[in-house]
């Protein structure tokens, strides 16, 4: 009996040892049915479901592919980004002419009911502070402004008719003279080649009777075009000038609520560059008309006045303006006065627009409407290839406008530093904020809200 105890304690411990054994096989078959260990990495898969199990000890490394959008390099990354957005822009501005050009008569007379209107906007304010209704008084700037329009127009056309005959005859004298000159010069011009080009000039007359027919006509078309241009340009300014305000609130509400306290504060400030750029040009233009004709005047040049109203006229155009009307003068010069007339009628419009372009535009004008030469080159000759000659008078006024909305906008996007900002002109390109309500605004189209109580015209605390 002693040693029953002893024989049933190994007997315990072989069936222990017999079970580890039958565990360990059942593992071992467990292992060679799943080969890429799917069982035990779903027993050993955490909690969260969306963790990639990782993979098994024996299976062989694979590298990671990189993201597609690194895979590319970082400047053609730029440049397709860039890319499409000035495809958009592109597209826009394409279908922005095609709808100008199918409407151009309507936007050359409400642009120059625009510019008509910077002119005599000033006007109405004046005669308002006189103590003049403002109805009364729009009415009687935009009689005042039409009719002297008017009688500028009927000037230059009188001069022209009185002096037809006088100067039909003085232009003959001139070919004659012309002539003569060409003989007795040293270019070896004969008279059988001048006889030569004299006839060519007859037979092409003559033999291009229908185009010329063809081109009458068109003149046809461009006057009655032309006449119904101005009656739309005289019934947009007279609205301007008289509701300009509710028309500069109501093209507000078309710009989406985000983007509305900005275009309001830029408005205003195109509004005076506008109105310095016509006001300046009016000065410059009227200054060169008159050195000019009284330099015509004084050399006996015929048509000096109707001459000077040209000058005057063509000084909207920049560059392009002032060599046709320069170019006219000399011309008229030469063929009724002769050769050293006409070359002192070029030095005299030549002294005079150097005066203008390098004393009396950056003097009159301003920063406010400087505009870089390059610039002014490229607007006139965009503005001429799309809409001719009104485009080209209206390019210059555009890129200005637009050169100081952009510099508003940029400067009203961008935060203030902190600690503020210092110095004469930090209030000058500090952001303006949205006001709490709609104020009240001046009466010209754009005109700037007034400024918040208790605060200067620049939105800046009042001096102490």
């Amino acid at each position: 009996m002693s040693k029953l105890p002893g024989w049933l304690g190994r007997f315990g411990s072989e069936l222990t040892e017999l079970g580890a054994r039958l565990e360990e096989r059942r593992e071992r078959a467990a292992a060679d049915d799943d080969p890429l260990g799917v069982t035990g990495a779903a027993d050993a898969a955490p909690d969260d479901p969306g963790q990639v199990p990782a993979p098994p000890t024996y299976a062989p490394s694979v590298a990671a592919k990189p993201d597609p959008v690194a895979a590319i390099p970082w400047g053609m990354r730029v440049a397709a980004e860039a890319g499409w957005r000035l495809l958009v822009l592109a597209g826009t501005l394409w279908v922005l002419m095609q709808v100008i050009s199918a409407v151009q008569l309507v936007v050359l007379a409400f642009s120059a009911a625009l510019l008509v209107t910077a002119m005599l906007q000033p006007t109405v304010v004046r005669l308002k502070r006189y103590g003049l209704p403002h109805g009364l008084a729009t009415a009687v700037t935009a009689v005042l402004g039409f009719v002297v329009i008017g009688l500028v127009g009927w000037f230059v056309v009188w001069q022209v008719m009185e002096n037809l005959d006088t100067l039909s005859d003085r232009v003959r004298d001139g070919i004659d003279e012309l002539k003569r000159w060409l003989l007795d010069s040293p270019f070896h011009v004969t008279e059988s080649q001048i006889n030569d080009i004299a006839k060519n000039l007859n037979d092409t007359i003559g033999t291009n009777t229908e185009e010329i027919t063809s081109a009458g006509l068109q003149g046809v078309t461009f006057m009655v075009e032309f006449l119904t241009g101005l009656l739309l340009a005289m019934f947009s300014t007279l609205f301007l000038l008289y509701d300009g305000r509710r028309i500069w609130e109501w093209s507000l509400k078309l710009v989406p609520a985000q983007a509305r306290p900005g275009v309001a504060g830029a408005g205003p400030r195109a509004w005076r560059t506008l109105t310095a750029y016509v006001r300046g040009t009016v000065l410059v233009a009227l200054i060169d008309a008159i050195f000019i004709g009284l330099g015509l005047y004084f050399l006996n040049v015929p048509l000096a006045v109707p001459l000077a109203v040209f000058i005057f006229l063509f000084a909207f155009i920049p560059l392009l303006g002032a060599v046709v009307s320069g170019a006219l003068a000399v011309v008229v010069a030469l063929v009724t006065e002769g050769v050293f007339t006409a070359l002192m009628v070029l030095v005299v419009v030549l002294a005079v627009q150097q005066i203008e372009g390098h004393i009396l535009q950056p003097f009159i004008l301003g920063r406010a409407v400087r505009v870089h030469p390059l610039a002014v080159v490229l607007a006139v000759a965009t503005g001429g290839l799309v809409a001719g000659m009104g485009g080209a008078v209206v390019a210059v006024p555009l890129v200005a406008v637009v050169n100081t909305v952009v510099g508003y906008l940029r400067s009203y996007a961008t935060p203030a530093p902190v600690g503020g900002q210092h110095g004469a002109t930090a209030l000058g390109v500090a952001p303006t904020p949205p006001p709490a309500a709609p104020p009240p605004v001046a009466d010209e189209p754009g005109a700037e809200p007034a400024p918040p109580a208790g605060r200067g015209p620049e939105g800046e605390p009042p001096e102490k």
